[in-house]
């Protein structure tokens, strides 16, 4: 069985090909945020499982294999005959940074049923994963909030990401009372500024952290972006900073440093909510050089899965790549 299960939106990302004579064209790359983080776990060794719902069509197709050659358990993933598969197109800026278009009405990841999950998966496991995108339409939104409960009530690390895509909530007002609801069940929170900015109503990144633990997680991850991360964990608020890599496309990156960071509390022993209280800051500073390396690994490829870094890809980036300095102040 697993030892981490991630749960939410599989689908496929139509990437921008950047190569001569196809200005225009598009890729398609296996993605979506959940699915990203437990093939970022399964490639540096930690067991990882999905539980999710996919179309019965040639894009389901694609994603379980995806899962599968990259040694994630799918046993737990669900083919829906009636929804097709979500899909999402990537526009990328000059920079690198995405943003994203989606048909997804509902699609199949939205589906998924309490009844259709084997949860023998989660009484094995030891941390599940869950984003926000799983909580914008019925039944995922039950599904995911009930099995998160039941994981958390069975003593699982509860892993969060509120995944901010604006078009795929009726408003923002629902939309940030829907990504509030899975802050009390996490331990662990990973949050971009913008999200942290929406969901506390403030620009201080000190006081939106302090908020945020209010709620519920024990430690705030929050990621800049170049200017790397910060922690929030018993009251000290600490920068990372990341490394000074050639931004491709960021699509994935995100998903990338959750991944690696999770695999260091797994293969550290840090896997119990009585463990991950007695984490110190210099352990913790740690799992955040090492995943913002995986992260920035993966931004310097196109697309989500196919970017995602092995550990000596990741070790070699902290031996000899110099951290990006930019002269981040925390606020």
């Amino acid at each position: 069985m697993p030892d981490v299960i991630a749960t939410g939106e599989m689908l496929i990302d139509f990437t921008p090909v950047k190569a001569e004579g196809l200005e225009g064209a598009v890729f398609p790359n296996p993605g979506g945020a959940p699915g990203n983080v437990a093939v970022q776990l399964a490639r540096l060794g930690v067991s990882a499982g999905f539980i999710g719902k996919v179309g019965k069509d040639k894009f389901g197709r694609m994603l379980r294999c995806a899962l599968y050659d990259n040694g994630v358990d799918v046993q737990n993933l669900v083919d829906d005959p009636q929804r097709p598969t979500t899909l999402a197109f990537v526009h990328l800026d000059k920079d690198g940074d995405r943003s994203f278009t989606f048909y997804r009405d509902p699609g199949a990841d939205t589906q998924l049923r309490l009844e259709e999950i084997d949860m023998r998966l989660v009484k094995d496991c030891r941390a599940l994963h869950f984003g926000s995108l799983s909580l914008t339409t019925e039944p995922g939104r039950t599904t995911t909030l009930e099995l998160v409960k039941q994981a958390r009530a069975l003593g699982k690390i509860i892993s969060y990401d509120p995944n901010w895509r604006s078009v795929l909530w009726p408003c923002e007002e629902k939309g940030i009372a829907g990504m509030t609801e899975g802050l009390p069940l996490c331990h662990i929170l990973k949050i971009s500024e913008e999200e942290l900015a929406l969901l506390t109503g403030t620009e201080s990144l000190c006081e939106g952290v302090t908020k945020l633990h209010a709620m519920g997680p024990v430690l705030v991850m929050v990621t800049l972006g170049p200017d790397g991360c910060v922690s929030s964990y018993h009251g000290q608020v600490s920068h990372h900073p990341t490394f000074h890599t050639q931004v491709v496309d960021t699509t994935g990156s995100g998903d990338s440093f959750w991944g690696a960071f999770l695999s260091q509390l797994i293969q550290n022993g840090y896997d119990t909510p009585d463990k991950l209280d007695s984490l110190d800051q210099e352990t913790l500073s740690g799992f955040c050089r090492f995943a913002n390396a995986a992260g920035s690994i993966c931004a310097t490829k196109p697309g989500g899965i196919p970017a995602i870094a092995g550990r000596e890809a990741i070790l070699q980036c902290m031996d000899e790549t110099p951290l990006l300095e930019t002269g981040y102040k925390i606020n």
